[in-house]
């Protein structure tokens, strides 16, 4: 058997507690949609579905047509699958055939679904995107008008499962005003939905960060992405958590899932006054012991991370030193005891107490956690850890 270069392992018990934490936040009747785009963020969409079902979590979005034909394939259980993006006119017949939900947000895109359900006879389930404020995809009210009426002329063909929007940027206090308006908006928006009788089974507008930190949007529907994984959305939304909870220890209630580890594939003594891998990002200042990872960005550990990175060695934490490569990237082991070819490196993950968060290269933008693992490549292998 060939060896890869990285694993990942999910821990399902670490996962069962964060969806029975997430359970425990929402209000009664709310149902939880797990998000398991950007190939389940990094995780992999074929390996935790199948989990996910085990904790009870039987409604997954997704972003494209693509992630929704992984995740019916991975499905054990009867669930409800959701495009919340990208759907190509010629996918429509696929989508709508196997009930698989999607997102409007545009008239051309109801057109054509209305002229695919005609053709095959069966309605499409769709969920109607309002623009509140965000200015990406979703009706306005003059387009909103217009569907409308398109709606009840074909409501044989069409069937609004749900009305939606999205916020822009929840997770930060500093678009607070902003995200209170798009409340209001959706709701006016949402009124006009309700006087011309259309029938909406569902109101969405939370992800993660909006379904914490703005209890009122949970509505009938939360979308939960990082939360699930074992993530906050944001330092910020995280300790607006423990000022309103009853979490007296101010422990952090989520579990990461996922720990990413290599090897040291060679060990390399270098002099004081050496630079250290590509151009001149990295000097020795001292005689330095280096070990060799077989993992660059093109295995989804970035270049950001370049003389910012930490990895986990023998239970010590040590830096990323000089340019992170294509294929592998080198890190300081001078401090660390008994490091050899072949001894365990934690990318992400706990190892002896000690711990690496995604964002363990320091305080750079929160929006690398989700970059980083939505960068993992799918060929990875993923291990379950029971």
């Amino acid at each position: 058997m060939l060896h890869d270069t990285s694993s990942i392992m999910l821990d399902f018990d670490a996962l069962s507690s964060n969806i029975d934490f997430i359970k425990s936040r929402l209000k009664s009747g709310v149902k939880l949609s797990s998000v398991v785009k950007g190939n389940a963020y990094g995780h992999g969409i074929k390996e935790l579905i199948p989990l996910l079902e085990r904790c009870d979590v039987h409604h997954f979005s997704v972003f494209s047509a693509q992630e929704a034909a992984e995740a019916y394939a991975a499905a054990t259980q009867s669930c409800t699958i959701m495009i919340m993006g990208f759907l190509a006119d010629a996918d429509l017949l696929w989508a709508i055939e196997n009930e698989i939900e999607f997102f409007v947000f545009d008239i051309e895109r109801v057109e054509q679904a209305l002229t695919v359900a005609k053709e095959i006879g069966k309605k499409a389930i769709i969920h109607v995107e309002l623009e509140t404020g965000f200015n990406r995809t979703g009706f306005n009210k003059k387009d909103l008008l217009e569907l409308i009426d398109l709606i009840k002329e074909n409501d044989q063909y069409l069937k609004v499962r749900g009305v939606c929007t999205h916020y822009a940027g929840a997770e930060s206090v500093a678009n607070y005003v902003r995200v209170k308006k798009q409340i209001s908006n959706f709701n006016k928006l949402y009124k006009l939905i309700e006087k011309a009788g259309i029938e909406v089974e569902m109101r969405h507008t939370a992800c993660s960060a909006a379904a914490m930190a703005y209890p009122k949007t949970q509505m009938d529907m939360v979308r939960i992405g990082i939360l699930q994984y074992g993530f906050w959305p944001s330092k910020e939304v995280f300790i607006d958590y423990l000022n309103n909870s009853k979490n007296e220890d101010k422990r952090d209630p989520l579990r990461r899932i996922i720990t990413w580890s290599s090897s040291i594939m060679t060990i390399k003594e270098v002099k004081t006054g050496d630079f250290i891998g590509y151009g001149t990002s990295y000097l020795a200042q001292q005689d330095i012991k280096v070990g060799i990872v077989p993992v660059g960005y093109a295995y989804g550990y970035s270049r950001i991370l370049s003389n910012q990175g930490r990895v986990l060695v023998n239970g010590k934490r040590v830096g990323v030193v000089g340019m992170v490569n294509m294929n592998m990237m080198m890190v300081d082991i001078t401090e660390v005891p008994d490091v050899k070819r072949g001894t365990t490196v934690i990318l992400i993950g706990e190892q002896d107490n000690v711990d690496i968060s995604v964002a363990s290269f320091g305080e750079l933008s929160n929006q690398l956690n989700y970059e980083l693992l939505t960068r993992l490549p799918h060929d990875i292998p993923r291990i379950i850890k029971e």
